[in-house]
């Protein structure tokens, strides 16, 4: 536990460099771009085009899920994902890919992880803006269960965190980590269910275990936790034995991390 207490606290000590470098890496990532920081929006922005026609308009012909319009179902799932996918594969490199910085500077490598979060951030803020002015286009307002948002958000970010400096601890160790993490999280797109609700793919008794396993995804837990709140107005408390399985999978995320990032971290430098 005190690996764990020691990882938070240089989060929190070290926040304006967090801040600091997370703005830096925004501008050098566009900089050489004619569009600079616009293609933050405007990448995501053609991704949800795409899903729209093929699942939205092409498989599902443009019929509601459980009475919500697809484009709203969707852009809640996959704005999420969007966010979660890059704050994982991003993370997962981001002590590898600043070898330079690590070796020449002494800092807490434990916060890059959390930088590479907080540049992921900005996108996600327009995309969220994007979905609340069509939600208020569909006549879809605010009440009492959008509080809610605010829980699973935590959620989400504290489970990035947790699975962050496990993920950039082992992609030092074992370089190829970083690509078998790409295959799995391509899998995970439609197991987490962003774009397609596997519930109406394998409904029957028999395929019952199947969703029940599927539904104990912590990324799924946050995807449709942010439609419980937006959408369905469902409680968290009333998902009880999912909620319990995530938190206990984020807290063993977050001990196992913790622990084999201090154990290696005075020596990552030999390993890159």
């Amino acid at each position: 536990m005190n690996d764990v207490k020691t990882v938070i606290t240089e989060q929190f000590k070290n926040f304006g460099i967090i801040s600091r470098i997370s703005k830096y890496e925004e501008k050098a990532t566009y900089q050489s771009h004619y569009l600079g920081l616009v293609w933050q929006f405007l990448n995501p922005a053609i991704q949800i085009g795409i899903y729209y026609l093929v699942f939205g308009l092409g498989v599902r012909n443009g019929q509601k899920v459980h009475g919500v319009p697809f484009i709203i179902w969707m852009l809640v799932g996959i704005i999420a994902w969007f966010f979660i996918n890059n704050s994982i594969l991003g993370g997962s490199n981001s002590i590898y890919k600043q070898a330079g910085m690590v070796s020449k500077m002494k800092f807490p490598v434990s916060i890059l992880p959390t930088v590479n979060m907080a540049s992921n951030f900005v996108s996600y803020r327009w995309m969220m803006l994007l979905l609340f002015v069509t939600m208020f286009g569909f006549g879809i307002y605010p009440n009492i269960y959008w509080l809610q948002f605010f829980y699973y958000f935590f959620c989400m970010i504290v489970f990035l965190f947790a699975f962050g400096i496990l993920n950039s601890t082992i992609t030092v160790l074992v370089r190829d980590y970083h690509i078998m993490l790409q295959s799995v999280l391509r899998l995970l797109f439609y197991l987490s269910g962003p774009i397609w609700d596997f519930k109406d793919m394998f409904k029957g008794t028999s395929h019952a275990w199947f969703i029940k396993l599927l539904e104990l995804n912590p990324i799924y837990y946050i995807i449709n936790g942010f439609r419980d709140s937006l959408l369905y107005h469902v409680w968290f408390w009333e998902k009880g034995t999912q909620t319990i399985f995530f938190w206990l999978v984020v807290g063993v995320l977050l001990i196992v991390g913790s622990h084999i990032h201090m154990k290696f971290r005075a020596r990552f430098v030999d390993f890159m």
